[in-house]
């Protein structure tokens, strides 16, 4: 994406707006003149992204159970969504361990209940299923996956999400492809970024640790991610919107994250947040004999670049002098909405 004029007056629905990644894609689209509308349980964290992105009172916020199908069928009514972006899950590892039930209802006939209402509103001419890396078979190897790997994710959130894939994939044969409703899913890498205050992610738990004036604990230094900065995936995710929305031929299937070289371990990200936030910051290393986790995780980008000519516009380096920026912008008690818009700016315009 190099601008954002297409989405100008365009009728989006975004589920899970109220989350991280949802939060910045509500302050991208709203900056474009969108007409959002969000979908989400009230935000998953206090404090919270979406309060601090003063988006709330430009747009259409209606606080929802992705689960209750009868609620969601009614706003989809009401609204008349062109566009959907489907990213309400529960997403974190280890609370689908704790819980897999609510995961698999969440993430599984969530996106049974959001295709549901794609098919029965002909007003949709765009569906975007946002899912994760981790839907993939995990070999531990060394080279990226591609879109045509298996899926079979591991754990309760992994597999949720591949069975999301699945679900989609059905809907798109079953029903999408006769409705001329053009589907895609994105696969996307582990996304930092400022205003993300999750727990059991690694960016927020050194932000927490600076904050406190304390020693970052690291429970897995080793394990190799591909991270990449928040507006990475959600320009991607408007990017296919926009091109599927315009001609079905570019609907698949897309892997979304940073090039081979910014596939870093735990260790090394932190080491490099380190250096950026100063103050004599340093980190532990305290396994705590939690659930499996896989340790090696890379995404093959190949379609998404010769498809598109689309390429990662910030390292992982560059991603964490952002992630600081506003981080620390925030911890000053500075307006965060104009951190947001800036760094918008600035990623458009590279």
């Amino acid at each position: 994406m190099k601008d954002l004029t297409f989405y100008k007056g365009k009728k989006v629905l975004i589920t899970g707006h109220t989350g991280f990644k949802g939060s910045w894609m509500c302050r991208t689209l709203v900056q474009a003149g969108a007409q959002v509308t969000g979908y989400s349980l009230e935000a998953p964290t206090n404090p919270n992204l979406f309060s601090m992105a003063e988006v709330e009172d430009k747009m259409n916020s209606v606080i929802g159970d992705i689960r209750d199908l009868e609620k969601l069928a009614k706003v989809f009514e009401e609204v008349q969504p062109e566009i959907v972006f489907h990213l309400a899950a529960q997403p974190i590892v280890r609370d689908s361990y704790k819980d897999p039930v609510y995961t698999y209802e969440t993430n599984v006939m969530g996106t049974v209940n959001i295709c549901e209402c794609v098919r029965k509103n002909p007003c949709v001419k765009s569906f975007l299923n946002v899912t994760t890396d981790k839907v993939y078979e995990n070999k531990e190897w060394e080279w990226g996956y591609r879109e045509n790997e298996p899926l079979d994710g591991y754990d309760p959130y992994s597999n949720s999400k591949s069975c999301s894939e699945l679900v989609t994939h059905s809907y798109k044969n079953s029903f999408f492809n006769e409705m001329g409703v053009a589907v895609s899913t994105a696969r996307a890498g582990n996304v930092i970024g400022g205003g993300d205050f999750a727990n059991d992610r690694i960016i927020p738990d050194c932000v927490r640790a600076a904050k406190e004036k304390k020693d970052i604990i690291i429970r897995n230094p080793f394990s190799t991610r591909p991270y990449q900065h928040v507006l990475e995936p959600v320009m991607a995710y408007l990017m296919i919107a926009k091109e599927q929305y315009e001609d079905a031929k570019y609907q698949g299937y897309y892997n979304v994250g940073p090039d081979e070289t910014d596939c870093v371990t735990t260790g090394d990200l932190v080491d490099l947040f380190v250096a950026k936030w100063g103050e004599g910051m340093k980190w532990v290393n305290q396994y705590d004999g939690g659930p499996h986790e896989a340790n090696f995780l890379k995404l093959d980008c190949s379609k998404l670049k010769t498809t598109f000519g689309w390429k990662p516009r910030w390292t992982v380096s560059e991603a964490l002098d952002k992630t600081v920026e506003w981080t620390k912008a925030y911890f000053a008690g500075e307006n965060v909405a104009e951190v947001m818009n800036q760094q918008i700016q600035e990623f458009l315009s590279e």
